[in-house]
């Protein structure tokens, strides 16, 4: 059992990767205004799907400039209204795993499941 609970473990603290928590919708206008000076990426993760904790993983491990991204982690499953403010805000359709990329408060790139580990940012 202890295998199943961490496959689809929800608390992405055991990582270094250096996430941010995206919570509540104001910090979408923070996110556009950081986007400004840095790169954005705000990675959506559903913490009950297999294939969204490989690709979140897979993710982690890559070799990403970390110096100049800043690195939103939402949950959906407990933020999915937010989810859903997000596709609105930019556009695009919900999907999950997914990776937005922002730049000058633009959507540079976004992708699902597999395809966002070949982004390049």
């Amino acid at each position: 059992m202890s295998f199943i609970k961490s496959f689809f473990k929800s608390d992405n603290n055991n990582t270094r990767f250096p996430w941010k928590t995206l919570q509540s919708e104001n910090q979408i206008v923070e996110l556009i205004k950081e986007s400004h000076h840095k790169t954005v990426a705000v990675f959506k993760h559903s913490t009950r799907c297999g294939v969204s904790r490989m690709v979140l993983n897979r993710f982690e491990k890559q070799s990403i400039n970390l110096e100049n991204v800043v690195f939103y982690y939402l949950d959906l499953l407990q933020y999915r209204d937010l989810s859903d403010a997000l596709a609105s805000q930019f556009k695009i359709t919900h999907q999950s795993p997914q990776l937005i990329v922002l730049k000058n408060g633009e959507v540079e790139t976004h992708s699902s499941h597999f395809g966002l580990l070949e982004i390049t940012i």
